[in-house]
């Protein structure tokens, strides 16, 4: 009998990516799984192909009459009706992270935090251990091209556990990592931890519940006795130096552990060369060799959304990206002038909650100016409320951005304006639904 057949896992939220590749897992191991969203998408429909029942309306009559487990996100509004009806019902009811915590108790786990980079490691990371013939299972913060899922599956209780560790409510102290890895630490959901002083906290109570090696970029203020740092500094014990990059490849070599590895990294970006240094080191302390990582390293594909090169030609170029923090932004547009230093850039970008919107107004206004037009889009509110908000707007923050060439307009507008405009080069950013533009975009520009 399959482990978990004649059990239901219920899920509030089951189209956001961790939850959904939380139910993949679940259903593979012969649980029924169903759920609710709030809206459709291609990742729910795929998952109603692969078995699993959604709907899409608050409606405690729609609920399973047997449910065993319930899994909620924290992105999902506390209150839902159907939230109120399986609390009186008296049913366990695990947070994400709880659930994903269980997992990894029974696995080695590598672990990848960080308030920037930690979805394209951890993709890397599986990828590399994949590709090397290691027995891995990876949750993943997005869709890795390689997989073409947001879920890599291994073998039972023996294969090595990639999670990506989220920050986000705590999520990430749920997890117990045999290796982590820390990417940066900037500041970021300052709802959740006040200010930058509590998140670096966090992240420190992180790195503390690690077993073995804490993998740390340079320049962060977590101390244990177990760091390895990375980084372009001298002092680091992996140092990183770029050789070229180019058209979206990226020549660097790997200094450590007394050696040079070249490695050929088939994306963009400093910040990407960072990121395949601490998935190269991870690598290197479960044994692989550093020849079979840097090979690895070479076929990776990338990450949907993440510096996601939809169109490439000699008149256009389209990139999507779910950058949504002015540092991810400063590192996206770096990498595409680094690549595309002729190129004029219209940026098209979806803020992302109010409250970020608020924290870091000025911050996005100087990192929105990078851009040569900026096309600005109304915020994402996610989980939160216009009312509980009312000075902060998209026209508040495109008043502060100090470019001329720059437009606030409704979605309904975008795709008829980018018609209009035929782009030398357009980037799509943001972590809300402007992900649901990127396929007519594309569709659009290759007309073109």
């Amino acid at each position: 009998m399959k482990h978990g057949e004649g059990h239901t896992i219920y899920l509030l939220g089951i189209g956001g990516i961790g939850m959904s590749a939380l139910a993949r897992y679940y259903h593979n191991y012969g649980y029924t799984v169903a759920g609710y969203d709030r809206t459709p998408s291609p990742l729910t429909q795929q998952l109603e192909n692969e078995g699993m029942a959604i709907h899409y309306e608050d409606n405690p009559s729609l609920l399973p009459a047997l449910i065993d487990i319930v899994i909620y996100t924290p992105a999902v509004p506390k209150d839902l009706k159907e939230f109120e009806v399986l609390r009186q019902r008296g049913l366990p009811i695990l947070k994400r992270a709880e659930a994903l915590g269980n997992i990894s108790q029974d696995h080695f786990t590598i672990a990848v935090a960080g308030t920037h980079g930690k979805t394209t490691t951890t993709a890397m990371v599986a990828h590399i251990l994949n590709q090397c013939g290691k027995n891995t299972t990876a949750f993943i913060g997005g869709i890795a091209n390689n997989f073409n899922s947001n879920l890599l599956l291994g073998k039972g209780k023996d294969s090595i556990l990639v999670a990506e560790a989220d920050e986000f409510d705590r999520s990430f102290l749920h997890l117990h990592p045999n290796i982590s890895i820390i990417n940066s630490i900037d500041a970021d959901h300052l709802d959740i931890y006040g200010d930058r002083k509590h998140l670096v906290a966090g992240f420190n109570d992180f790195a503390q519940l690690t077993k073995s090696k804490v993998i740390l970029k340079e320049g962060l203020a977590i101390q244990t006795d177990r760091d390895i740092r990375f980084g372009f500094g001298d002092n680091c014990d992996y140092r990183a130096e770029i050789i070229k990059s180019e058209k979206g490849v990226t020549d660097f070599v790997i200094v450590g552990e007394g050696q040079k590895t070249e490695v050929r990294l088939p994306i963009a970006g400093d910040h990407n060369v960072l990121n395949a240094t601490a998935a190269f080191i991870a690598a290197r302390q479960i044994g692989l060799e550093p020849e079979a990582i840097a090979n690895a390293l070479s076929s990776f594909k990338g990450v949907k959304r993440r510096f996601d090169i939809h169109v490439n030609n000699e008149r256009h170029c389209y990139i999507d990206d779910y950058a949504h923090h002015p540092e991810e932004i400063r590192s996206c547009m770096t990498a595409v002038r680094t690549s595309f230093p002729d190129k004029r850039i219209t940026l098209v970008f979806q803020p992302h909650l109010f409250s970020r919107t608020r924290d870091f107004m000025d911050e996005f206004a100087s990192v929105l100016a990078l851009a040569d037009e900026l096309i600005l889009l109304d915020i994402y509110p996610a989980r939160e409320k216009a009312c509980d908000f009312p000075s902060t707007t998209s026209a508040a923050l495109l008043e502060k951005v100090q470019i001329d060439n720059k437009k606030l307009i409704s979605k309904g507008e975008l795709l008829e304006r980018i018609e209009q405009e035929k782009p030398e080069l357009l980037i799509t950013m943001g972590a809300g639904d402007i992900d649901r533009f990127v396929e007519p975009l594309e569709k659009l520009i290759k007309t073109w």
